[in-house]
């Protein structure tokens, strides 16, 4: 079974940076495209940034220049560097996993909040 641990949320002031890590276990992490969403309170999941199984990336505008996704695929783990913060980036952040066969895996979340 596959299974999807994100971690590195925490509660940090405006202007401050945090490194959110997805760990994907098994053998499909290589071959998946991967991808970060946020869910604030009372709003909709949305897509924040994702990374092909050949690095090419996406950002939603509201993040651009300020947030920066990697991945490293030896140790199946996807990071997505977060800076210069602000109140509105609070949000349960997820990692979802799209296998080559178009198979959907996706973690717990973890909570990042931005509040002085």
């Amino acid at each position: 079974q596959v299974q999807v641990v994100e971690s590195g949320g925490d509660l940090v002031q405006p202007g401050g940076s945090l490194r959110l890590s997805c760990t994907v276990s098994g053998s499909i992490f290589s071959g998946s495209a991967m991808s970060w969403h946020r869910q604030a309170p009372g709003k909709k999941r949305e897509l924040v940034a994702s990374i092909t199984r050949g690095g090419s990336t996406y950002y939603v505008d509201s993040v651009k220049g300020r947030f920066t996704i990697s991945r490293e695929n030896t140790k199946n783990t996807v990071y997505l560097q977060m800076t210069s913060l602000k109140p509105e980036d609070t949000a349960v952040y997820h990692c979802k996993v799209v296998t080559w066969a178009g198979i959907n895996y996706w973690g717990q979340g973890t909570q990042v909040t931005v509040s002085s």
